[in-house]
């Protein structure tokens, strides 16, 4: 069997994993052993599988392989915070993040796309356009690749990733399957094993695969607010003209609906200064969200090149912050992590073969900038 037609082992769920083994006449307790080499200890390598027979090695090598991402790039912040340039099918390269929360706990921004066809004004990801959509492989591929940065694990109950978040490139529900597939593997004890709570989906509010998503999948949901109205989110969220914040937050209700009790979902509001971070703006947010057991995460803009926003000051960042917890929401302030390395939220760019044209138009504002700023610098020196 070719290169090009081996199945790569690396996406497949439980149940596709089973029925890999049953076209190739293998038994199905192989699926178990298999993903545990995969999942558990990162090998790629079917000679390293041992306990499988010889000849089921030697099978599997002609037909099959291990396959994740190839790593091209990977700085380490001085916060602790690892990124991995990492290259895709196609010659295109997606960005993931590995950011220490604590001792114990490690958070994975998970790229879902490469680039992100959705475009959002404060977003460097958005300015790269879009090429296509990951493939499961891809997805899983980068906790793979993350996991095995810290080596061999002796311990399976060791857990070098402890959260994921569908954070990175992309919107997550413009890839449903491969998502899906994605986070059930990390969630499956075959896979990485992880707490519901602790995946996390983050759209900016792709209404009807929302609604999909009820009663598919239990993990937790973090919404792309960023405005406290209609007006201001068309501007800076495109789809809300098409979903509009009422259609959205009713859709988030439903789903929180069928997790049961104690379950909230987290709403993100990028704080931009001079935009919306004023006390009304906080005072609209508080209101809109009444209905919605909901907590609020509020993150200070990460500045990029040739975009015109900046960061609020630490007292409006507080101000805004005060107001909400008056209200009665609780509310965090992202720390920003991994600034030094292009890591922080909203900076995450890639490599991106763009299908859009969107990158070719940023490039030219970016020199066009450029120009206007040396041609300013000539006439000083003049």
């Amino acid at each position: 069997m070719s290169e090009q037609t081996k199945t790569n082992l690396l996406g497949l769920t439980t149940p596709q994993m089973e029925a890999f083994f049953d076209s190739i006449g293998e038994k199905r307790f192989r699926t178990a052993q298999v993903m545990k080499w995969i999942h558990h200890y990162g090998v790629d390598n079917f000679d390293e599988m041992t306990n499988l027979s010889k000849a089921l090695r030697a099978k599997l090598k002609d037909v099959a392989e291990v396959r994740g991402p190839e790593i091209v790039y990977q700085d380490f912040s001085d916060d602790g915070t690892r990124k991995w340039v990492l290259k895709v099918d196609g010659g295109s390269c997606i960005e993931t993040v590995l950011i220490p929360m604590d001792e114990k706990r490690r958070t994975l921004c998970v790229s879902s796309q490469v680039g992100c066809s959705l475009d959002c004004s404060f977003c460097s990801t958005g300015k790269q356009g879009f090429q296509r959509n990951l493939t499961p492989a891809e997805i899983i591929g980068q906790v793979w690749v993350a996991q095995r940065s810290f080596g061999p694990r002796t311990d399976t109950k060791q857990r070098p990733v402890t959260n994921v978040v569908m954070m990175g490139m992309g919107e997550p529900l413009m890839n449903f399957e491969p998502v899906m597939s994605s986070m059930r593997l990390m969630l499956d004890d075959m896979g990485y094993g992880l707490s519901k709570r602790r995946v996390t989906l983050s759209t900016s509010g792709v209404v009807p695969q929302l609604e999909k998503m009820i009663g598919q999948i239990d993990v937790a949901l973090a919404i792309s607010l960023h405005a406290p109205n209609d007006e201001l989110r068309n501007e800076l969220v495109p789809i809300n003209k098409k979903y509009p914040i009422h259609m959205l937050l009713d859709t988030c209700q439903r789903y929180l609906d069928t997790l049961g009790d104690n379950r909230s979902i987290t709403i993100e509001y990028t704080l931009i200064a001079g935009v919306n971070d004023q006390p009304q703006q906080a005072a609209q947010l508080a209101k809109v969200l009444r209905k919605l057991d909901c907590k609020i995460n509020l993150i200070p803009f990460n500045p990029f090149p040739n975009n015109d926003y900046m960061r609020p000051s630490r007292n409006a960042i507080m101000r805004f912050r005060d107001a909400l917890i008056d209200s009665g929401y609780v509310v965090t302030v992202r720390s920003t992590r991994g600034d030094d390395i292009d890591a922080a939220c909203g900076q995450l760019v890639g490599q991106v073969m763009d299908r859009t044209r969107r990158s070719a138009k940023y490039a030219e504002n970016l020199i066009d900038s450029v120009q206007i700023v040396d041609a300013g610098q000539n006439q000083d020196a003049v």
